[in-house]
C-alpha cells in the first residue's frame, strides 16, 4: 500500500508537470493507453479466458463514471496546489460509505454516519468557507472523490462474479477509446519529453493499481488503509522539491480529520465483517449447544 501511495504520488507530479504542455483531457487519454499497452503481456499470458464476463454493461458504467473521475481528478492536480488536491481527494471512502447505505443497502449505524459527518467536516476545515476565498476548483477534487467511490460500489458488485485482473483489464480496455473521443478536441502532439513523461504516467498507474490489489489480497481493508495515507506527505515533499509548493497548516488539519474518519469507518466495516460470520454460525448451532 506505500508503494502504491508513492506511485500515485510521482504520477501526480508527473501530470502536473506534463499539464504545462497539454491539457489533462488529452493526459488522461495517453494515460490509459500506455497503462494497457503495460498489460497487454498479462493478456497475453491469461489468454482470451481472462476476458470472460457476463456483465459487460457493468464494466462499461464502471469505465464511464471512472473517467469523470479521472478527468475531475486530472485537473485538479493540474489546477490546484497538489496536497490541498490530495487532501481533499481523502473523502473517498466517506462517499463509498453514504453510497453502500443509499444503493447498495448495506447498515451503516450511528458510529459509522458520525464518522463519516466528521470527515466531511474535515473538508471544511480545508476549504474554510467564509474565511478564504472560495473558488470553483476547489469542488473539482472532492467531485472526483464522489466518481471515484461510486465507481468503488461498483467494482465491489462486480467482484462478485469477476477477477480482479479481468475488472480492471476491461477498465482500461474501455476507457482507451473512451477518452480519446474528449481528447481528440483539445488535441496537441506531444513533445518526446512529454511522451515519456506520458508513459511514465502508465506504467505508474499499472504498478500502482497491481500494488493496490496485492494489499488487499494479502491483508484487511482496515489494516493497510491507514498507509494509504502516505501520500500527502509523499506529494507534499515532492511538490515542495519540484514545484515550490507549500501546504498551509489548516490542509494539514483538515486532512487528519478526514483520514481518521476514514480509518476509523473501514476498522468498523471489519470488525463487522468478522462479527458477521459469528454470529451466523451462532444462529445455525443446533439449540442446546453452546
Amino acid at each position: 500500500m506505500t508503494a502504491a501511495a508513492f506511485c500515485f504520488s510521482i504520477m501526480n507530479i508527473a501530470i502536473r508537470t506534463v499539464a504545462a504542455e497539454l491539457d489533462p483531457l488529452e493526459i488522461a487519454f495517453f494515460r490509459n493507453l500506455f497503462a494497457l499497452a503495460f498489460m497487454l503481456p498479462w493478456l497475453a499470458h491469461a489468454g482470451l479466458g481472462g476476458l470472460r464476463t457476463r456483465r459487460l454493461g457493468t464494466h462499461i458504467w464502471r469505465a464511464a463514471i471512472g473517467m469523470l473521475a479521472m478527468v475531475c481528478w486530472f485537473y485538479s492536480v493540474a489546477l490546484l496546489p497538489l496536497a490541498e488536491a490530495v487532501a481533499l481527494n481523502f473523502t473517498v471512502p466517506l462517499f463509498a460509505t453514504a453510497g453502500a447505505a443509499v444503493f447498495l443497502g448495506e447498515i451503516v449505524r450511528a458510529r459509522r454516519w458520525s464518522a463519516t459527518l466528521l470527515g466531511f467536516l474535515g473538508v471544511l476545515v480545508i476549504l474554510r468557507p467564509g474565511f478564504v476565498e472560495a473558488s470553483p476548483l476547489m469542488a473539482l477534487p472532492v467531485l472526483a472523490a464522489a466518481f471515484m467511490a461510486t465507481a468503488t460500489l461498483i467494482v465491489k458488485s462486480l467482484a462478485r462474479s469477476d477477477s480482479p485482473a479481468a475488472i480492471v483489464l476491461y477498465m482500461n480496455l474501455i476507457l482507451t477509446p473512451l477518452s480519446f473521443i474528449p481528447a481528440l478536441f483539445v488535441w496537441r502532439w506531444p513533445s518526446g519529453w512529454a511522451l515519456a513523461l506520458l508513459a511514465l504516467i502508465g506504467l505508474l498507474a499499472a504498478l500502482a493499481h497491481i500494488a493496490l490489489t496485492r494489499a488487499y489480497t494479502k491483508a484487511d481493508a482496515s489494516a493497510v488503509m491507514p498507509f494509504d495515507y502516505a501520500r500527502l506527505p509523499f506529494v507534499a515533499g515532492l511538490a515542495f522539491v519540484v514545484f515550490g509548493q507549500v501546504p498551509d497548516l489548516w490542509t494539514w488539519i483538515g486532512a487528519a480529520i478526514i483520514a481518521g474518519s476514514a480509518i476509523y469507518i473501514a476498522r468498523r466495516e471489519a470488525l463487522v465483517a468478522r462479527e458477521r460470520p459469528a454470529s451466523g454460525a451462532a444462529a445455525a448451532a443446533p439449540k442446546g449447544r453452546p
